[in-house]
């Protein structure tokens, strides 16, 4: 496949990682993904990313899509699991080699992060390095710069010469988030990617490998990050509570509050009905240029 402008059905998604349970800010971008994929009769889908085996939980695994039928939040499709997609992964790889665009990089986490730099620090593309002591990056020197504009917070450039590479594949021989999404978003059509501005950063690698890998370009809406009381983004591993065993029209109309949505006044305490209606009056750009919301707000 090639980019390209042609319009397509609306397929948008949900991809929660099973290291933890779903919390509100999870909710807050399942919640927005459904609505945005709603208000145009598109598609919802569920993408468990669980490329991460050492981190992956069953038990998260399991219940992501139970605790989000109870939100009536159900994907027009089974979910799919990025555990079992590793050969499209090493496929996409084989592709970028065909290209000569990947050289192994011995940059060690530390040190990256000491001079805050994602980068390749060193001239490991010049060397022969050990693959079991080594990741694996993608050369996007020779891509030419882009720029998409993403339906919230602007403009997202992606420079060759700052976006210089990124790693598909670390040491211990997992594949990164950065090949998987691009991958796992292509097979499954999506066409609108709806999700956390935490997430901002990572789009300048991922338009790069769409372009590098021939795959369609996607249109984003980045959401306000739910943070904590001291501004701290609202995460698992800050001990977020579970959706689990909240109140669930509440809950939904609290996610709205943070979006700056006006919700049903239906008495209901069916969540579906509730959604479709909320759908009817879904409007991005009530929080158009937000980049975060306190969870006291």
């Amino acid at each position: 496949m090639t980019q390209g402008a042609t319009a397509l059905p609306y397929v948008g998604r949900f991809a929660p990682s099973p290291t933890g349970p779903l919390h509100a800010g999870s909710l807050l971008a399942a919640v927005a993904s459904w609505l945005d994929a709603a208000r145009v009769s598109g598609q919802w889908l569920l993408r468990i990313e669980d490329v991460d085996s050492a981190r992956s939980r069953d038990q998260w695994r399991e219940s992501f899509r139970s605790d989000l039928a109870r939100f009536g939040l159900r994907p027009a499709r089974a979910p799919a699991l990025q555990s079992q997609r590793n050969s499209f992964y090493e496929a996409a790889i084989e592709q970028l080699g065909a290209k000569h665009l990947l050289f192994r990089c011995a940059c060690t986490r530390r040190e990256l992060a000491a001079e805050g730099e994602p980068c390749c620090l060193r001239d490991c593309r010049g060397r022969a390095l050990d693959p079991r002591e080594s990741a694996l990056r993608v050369d996007l020197t020779a891509i030419p710069p882009m720029t998409v504009q993403d339906r919230s917070l602007g403009a997202i450039v992606f420079d060759p010469r700052v976006h210089r590479d990124v790693v598909i594949r670390r040491r211990d021989g997992i594949i990164t988030y950065q090949l998987a999404v691009v991958v796992d978003d292509a097979l499954q059509g999506v066409t609108d990617v709806v999700r956390g501005a935490d997430l901002l950063a990572s789009t300048a690698w991922q338009i790069a490998l769409q372009h590098a890998l021939d795959l369609p370009a996607l249109k984003y809406l980045h959401l306000p990050v739910l943070t904590e009381r001291d501004g701290g983004k609202l995460a698992k591993s800050r001990h977020a509570a579970s959706v689990s065993e909240v109140e669930v029209i509440p809950a939904l109309q609290q996610t709205l509050r943070w979006l700056r949505q006006d919700w049903p006044t239906l008495e209901t305490t069916q969540p579906d009905e509730w959604l479709r209606r909320a759908a009817l009056s879904w409007d991005p750009t009530r929080f158009a240029g937000i980049a975060a919301v306190a969870i006291d707000d």
